[in-house]
């Protein structure tokens, strides 16, 4: 993710610190991780003597790691288009990404992984746009194709 967004000249120390905090915590069983990344870092960031501007920023940046709703502002729509850069990497890239997640959710039946998995991958391909910001649209189509191709291999 830093490199992402690095590379497209967009790296901020904010940005920044919200990479490195977002997966601070990461439990595949649990459905809470971003809140506790977040407040653990939060935490972190408040004993480094972390401004309470910087914190607040930093937590929302975090929180938006959830995908659970469209970023709020342009920061946000960075960091949530670099946590999906993943999507739009070479087909090689992504297919060992899908087979570490599905090593992530071992645990899950294949029952219930095929059917989750296909739900949440459909969910990205039913967007308008999987990227809202400028910097991360040259990923749309291969993010698209990598996306098709995995669900129909579900």
């Amino acid at each position: 993710m830093l490199d992402a967004l690095d590379s497209r000249g967009v790296l901020t120390p904010a940005l920044a610190l919200a990479v490195w905090g977002h997966d601070l915590i990461y439990d595949a069983r649990a459905v809470d991780n971003e809140e506790r990344s977040a407040s653990a870092f939060d935490h972190w960031l408040a004993a480094q003597g972390g401004c309470a501007e910087l914190r607040q920023e930093v937590r929302a940046l975090i929180l938006a790691t959830k995908h659970s709703a469209p970023p709020v502002g342009r920061a946000e729509a960075l960091l949530v288009d670099a946590d999906l850069a993943i999507l739009g990497a070479s087909a090689a890239e992504f297919a060992a990404y899908d087979a570490a997640i599905q090593q992530e959710y071992a645990h899950v039946p294949a029952l219930l992984y095929r059917p989750g998995r296909k739900k949440v991958l459909r969910g990205f391909l039913d967007r308008p746009r999987i990227y809202t910001t400028p910097e991360f649209a040259d990923l749309e189509a291969q993010a698209r194709a990598n996306l098709a191709r995995a669900v129909a291999q579900l």
